[in-house]
């Protein structure tokens, strides 16, 4: 018997990597590995806001709705950069946090601003939509299903953003493509979709209630956490999905090599070399390789 482990099981011999953790454990070591850059990106991401934030405190009541959508459209190629960032991180990519950050922001700004304009009004819609159909459903039961169809749709629109601005600084689709992808996506990755969604539900209502509760820590909370927090968990979750289904057809289809294979790690349980005769039966014939997207 072996110091540290008995080696003369019969198996398929060295492993190039050792085991896959859980996921759930894999994404807490790759978090605080670099939870400092994503405080910093949070942080980034932030000064974008002040002026979205202005313009809710200080604006009159008068010109509140068109200085929020100037202000607002700003916020999609912010967005979109510190997605960037985030997915580089969460994927365990090498990244320059200010590079990386402001060359993403003027890659993508003309998707970035669209998408910024597009969440603007579909905001403003449900901010003033669904307290509408409340009310009249209150006083005719029939209005319950357009209230209902309308918290749907909210909901909907704010989960096809787990993929939409990863789609915007991933790759080369069009606007219309990548709405289109998104709202497939969210039923294709469904499990992802939904603990993805449960998780930015709970960190949403935490720091809401830190700032009721302690609105020092609260502020602090949202300066330096929840941005970079909930985009790291949807890349973390749904960028998977989006490679499968979205980045490697794309070479399948042009029948060329994904870039991004030379950075995955090997499925767990690959060998580097099998011990053919220590195995009762034959390993199946390796399959072939398959072929992956290229990303920005």
């Amino acid at each position: 018997m072996a110091l540290f482990g008995n080696y003369n099981t019969p198996g398929r011999g060295v492993l190039k990597t050792p085991h896959e953790k859980r996921p759930f454990f894999k994404f807490w070591e790759v978090y605080f590995r670099h939870a400092w850059q994503l405080m910093g990106l949070n942080l980034l991401y932030f000064i974008f806001l002040i002026p979205l934030f202005a313009t809710l405190l200080l604006a009159s009541e008068n010109l509140k709705w068109l200085a929020l959508s100037v202000t607002a459209g700003i916020m999609g190629p912010a967005t979109a950069a510190m997605t960037r960032v985030a997915r580089n991180y969460s994927q365990e990519r090498h990244t320059f946090l200010w590079h990386d950050f402001f060359h993403s922001f003027k890659l993508n700004f003309k998707q970035g601003l669209i998408m910024g304009y597009i969440d603007t009004v579909a905001i403003i819609s449900f901010v003033i939509g669904v307290p509408i159909y409340q009310q009249m459903a209150l006083q005719n039961s029939t209005m319950y299903i357009p209230y209902v169809i309308c918290l749907a749709c909210m909901l909907v629109f704010f989960m096809m953003h787990f993929y939409i601005y990863q789609m915007i600084c991933s790759t080369n689709l069009s606007m219309k493509q990548i709405l289109r992808n998104a709202l497939f996506l969210v039923s294709i990755g469904m499990k992802k979709t939904i603990f993805t969604l449960l998780t930015s539900l709970f960190i949403i209502i935490f720091n809401y209630l830190m700032l009721l509760v302690n609105p020092g820590i609260g502020i602090a909370l949202v300066i330096f956490f929840p941005f970079t927090f909930l985009t790291f968990v949807a890349c973390f979750n749904c960028y998977p999905v989006i490679r499968k289904h979205v980045i490697q057809p794309y070479y399948d289809q042009l029948g060329e090599e994904n870039p991004e294979n030379a950075g995955l790690t090997p499925a767990e349980g690959e060998a580097l070399f099998e011990d053919k005769a220590a195995e009762e039966t034959a390993p199946p014939a390796a399959s072939k390789s398959s072929k992956r997207k290229t990303i920005r």
